[in-house]
């Protein structure tokens, strides 16, 4: 059976149920978790911290300077919005979650403008006014 048939009902449910959120976004997510694995080097549970510095890495690995305006097209503007994508997919049987996980823990985790602006690998320092 082909996977991208057993993909679309997935793809249709969540568009229905969180309009909110371009259906990239939803991809974008599952790939920072295995990006996330693969960068501990072994397959666990990762924390929603975690994941939310993963999401940040891959977004800056994957669309550089661009990063922060990809995301927030796909409807992401905070980290707490990479927590709702991964609560959505919990409820459709595409994640799993432990007892002790909640959508607090991706909660201000950092904010877009520092993560993919201020503290952007290659930002130009700020100017140092002189009295």
């Amino acid at each position: 059976m082909d996977g991208a048939v057993l993909a679309d009902p997935i793809m249709e449910r969540l568009r229905r149920r969180y309009p909110m959120y371009h259906e990239t976004a939803y991809l974008f997510i599952l790939a920072a978790l295995h990006y996330t694995i693969e960068r501990l080097g072994e397959a666990r549970h990762i924390s929603g911290r975690e994941l939310a510095s993963g999401c940040r890495d891959l977004a800056i690995d994957r669309y550089g300077p661009m990063a922060r305006s990809v995301l927030e097209y796909w409807g992401l503007r905070g980290t707490r919005d990479f927590g709702e994508i991964v609560f959505a997919l919990v409820e459709l049987g595409i994640l799993v979650k432990q007892d002790g996980d909640s959508l607090d823990d991706f909660d201000g985790v950092f904010g877009f403008a520092e993560a993919f602006e201020r503290d952007y690998p290659w930002a130009c320092p700020q100017r140092i006014e002189q009295d």
